[in-house]
């Protein structure tokens, strides 16, 4: 009877010692999610400035018009498009899987973008 209470004991200490650990790897995970990166491309004389911006997977990247006149942000595979933004208005996507997302503006084609998400 002593060899069976013992067993049961050492069963319930390691379930609540796995309990911990997945409460641990949750607010670790919490804590990664609630530092996510973001970072910024400014639209601005015909432009997307950064052309090109490599970043993290997982980063949150905002356009922000800075020019005088209305633009777009387009990608060219169709995971992301932004409303007509006005001056000063601003589109957010944030990259959560790796690849290289080209994009443009679809009212001024010719200005061209490109997210390198690692």
């Amino acid at each position: 009877m002593r060899r069976s209470v013992s067993i049961a004991v050492l069963t319930a200490a390691l379930v609540i010692g796995l309990g911990r650990i997945n409460i641990g790897q949750n607010s670790v995970l919490a804590s990664a999610q609630q530092k996510a990166e973001t970072t910024e491309v400014k639209i601005d004389n015909f432009s997307f400035v950064p052309g090109t911006l490599t970043i993290a997977v997982g980063t949150t990247v905002t356009w922000t018009n800075r020019d005088d006149i209305p633009h777009t942000v387009v990608s060219t595979d169709g995971v992301f498009k932004s409303r007509v933004l006005d001056t000063d208005e601003k589109f957010s996507f944030t990259f959560s899987k790796a690849g290289t997302y080209p994009y443009f503006c679809s009212i001024h084609p010719k200005m061209t973008g490109k997210v390198i998400a690692q």
